[in-house]
């Protein structure tokens, strides 16, 4: 069992006792971008927290997985198709470039 109950006021003079700072940020969306693909996140809610002078960032929300645009022109023209048939390529293939490539020149 808390030592306390989870009243946020309690919580956040605990925070602060330990040098830890907590901030909501006002986001409409996340995007993350990774290799061949970017994971969005609408009506987030996010929490940037400064701990021993490290930023940490808390995000919450539903994640929606769509593959780079980038990634599509460049399948399409390698493969001389529609961006639509490359962007089916790119989900089957997983988001690599090259197998999406094969995939549409066989």
């Amino acid at each position: 069992m808390l030592p306390f109950s989870l009243d946020p006021k309690k919580i956040q003079s605990v925070m602060k006792h330990m040098g830890i700072k907590q901030e909501e940020i006002d986001a409409e969306e996340v995007i993350i971008k990774t290799k061949g693909r970017e994971l969005l996140i609408r009506n987030p809610q996010v929490s940037k927290i400064n701990m021993q002078g490290q930023d940490m960032l808390q995000i919450t929300g539903k994640i929606e997985e769509r593959i780079n645009n980038e990634d599509i022109l460049t399948v399409a023209r390698s493969a001389d198709v529609s961006e639509k048939e490359a962007k089916e390529a790119l989900e089957k293939a997983e988001g690599d470039l090259a197998k999406a490539i094969l995939m549409l020149k066989k």
